[in-house]
């Protein structure tokens, strides 16, 4: 004969299901530029910066008048004599470095070490 039981509880072992942590979902990449994008983004930062130097870079003015040259001798250059000591020489109670700089101008010179012996050059002439 078959009984049946109510509230009869079936004990067994079940099998364990093991939780997972579910990862966080990854969010949506920011924005990904293609090779053109970002050749367009660079061209525009380009011509942003060469706007803000014409705007605000040096200015100059081209007139038709020649602007007043400088008085200035002729020293020749000594053996063993430096373009600072000319420079002290024809400047001594201003700065010597902006001295230094002036003749390098005024003959053309690559900088301030390229004195030549015996060569002649112009000097600003200081009052």
């Amino acid at each position: 004969m078959s009984s049946i039981a109510f509230g009869h509880h079936d004990h067994s072992v079940r099998p364990v299901r093991h939780l997972r942590a579910v990862p966080e979902p990854r969010p949506a990449p920011g924005l990904r530029l293609t090779r053109r994008g970002k050749a367009v983004v660079l061209a525009a930062a380009v011509a942003v910066i060469a706007l803000l130097v014409v705007m605000f870079g040096s200015s100059s003015f081209a007139g038709d008048q020649a602007g007043a040259a400088p008085e200035t001798t002729s020293v020749r250059v000594l053996p063993g004599q430096t373009l600072w000591q000319i420079a002290a020489e024809a400047n001594p109670n201003g700065d010597i470095r902006k001295t230094v700089d002036e003749i390098v101008r005024l003959n053309s010179l690559p900088n301030a070490s390229a004195l030549q012996l015996g060569s002649e050059i112009a000097v600003p002439v200081y009052e």
